[in-house]
This record gives C-alpha cells, sequence and structure tokens, in this order.
C-alpha cells in the first residue's frame, strides 16, 4: 500500500504525516494486499479564519471497483484524520465482503432473447379468435 499525502493552505509537517501514516496502516493494514495507492489531501478550507473547517479526503480504489472517497471536516484536523481512517477502514471491509460474498458482481448471465420478449396478452389473443369465427 503506497499512501501519498498532499497538503493545501494548510501547514502538514512531519508530525501530521507521520499521524495519517500510522492511522491509515492500523486502519487498513489488514487490506494492504487489495489496495495500491491511497491518496489522502489535507487543506485548511476556511484558511486563517477558524471554525470546522480542517478537511481530510482520502481517495483509494480495489482493483475493479469504483474509486472510494472519503471526506470528513471537522475544527481539528487529527480528529479529521482519525474519522476518516476509521470510516476507510469499514467501508473496505463492507466492499471486500461483498465482493466475497459474490453480490455486486459485474458479470450478468446470458439470457436468450425469445426469454426477454414478453408473452402475448390473453385478452388480445380471444379478441382475434372471436372475429374470425364471426364470419
Amino acid at each position: 500500500m503506497q499512501i501519498s499525502i498532499h497538503a493545501r493552505n494548510i501547514d502538514a509537517d512531519a508530525a501530521v504525516r507521520e499521524h495519517v501514516q500510522r492511522r491509515l496502516h492500523f486502519a487498513l493494514g489488514w487490506a494492504q494486499q487489495h489496495l495500491g495507492r491511497v491518496s489522502v489531501v489535507l487543506c485548511d478550507l476556511n484558511g486563517p479564519r477558524g471554525g470546522a473547517d480542517k478537511c481530510c479526503r482520502l481517495r483509494c480504489a480495489l482493483p475493479g471497483t469504483p474509486e472510494m472517497v472519503i471526506e470528513d471536516t471537522q475544527a481539528d484536523l487529527a480528529t479529521a484524520i482519525d474519522r476518516v481512517a476509521d470510516r476507510a477502514g469499514r467501508t473496505l471491509a463492507r466492499r471486500l465482503a461483498r465482493e466475497r460474498d459474490g453480490r455486486h458482481t459485474r458479470a450478468r448471465p446470458t439470457v436468450p432473447d425469445d426469454e426477454l420478449r414478453p408473452a402475448p396478452a390473453s385478452g388480445a389473443t380471444a379478441t382475434a379468435v372471436r372475429e374470425n369465427r364471426g364470419q
């Protein structure tokens, strides 16, 4: 599992980067053979104005599945990172369980065209027969 960390409008020092890597290895380490690249973006939405505006966005994907994007915004950056890591672990576990159970598979069974056509309505067939008898 390769983790890339990007920071926008925020000072992500070595301690913050270490926290991100530690939390992601704890939450996703069990599934690292399934994951290739994990991308984390840390940003401060309001800049120096303050407020609940520290955002953490995680992107990753399992082979053959749509990309998983998890985002959280909190007043504290560490809290946002923790919540995103926890949610990513739960979401990844659900996706792997679905794949293992065979649900949500992409392959569809082939059905002959005759089975897809609707059967003629019984009322239309009976009407045609009555018209022919009456003449």
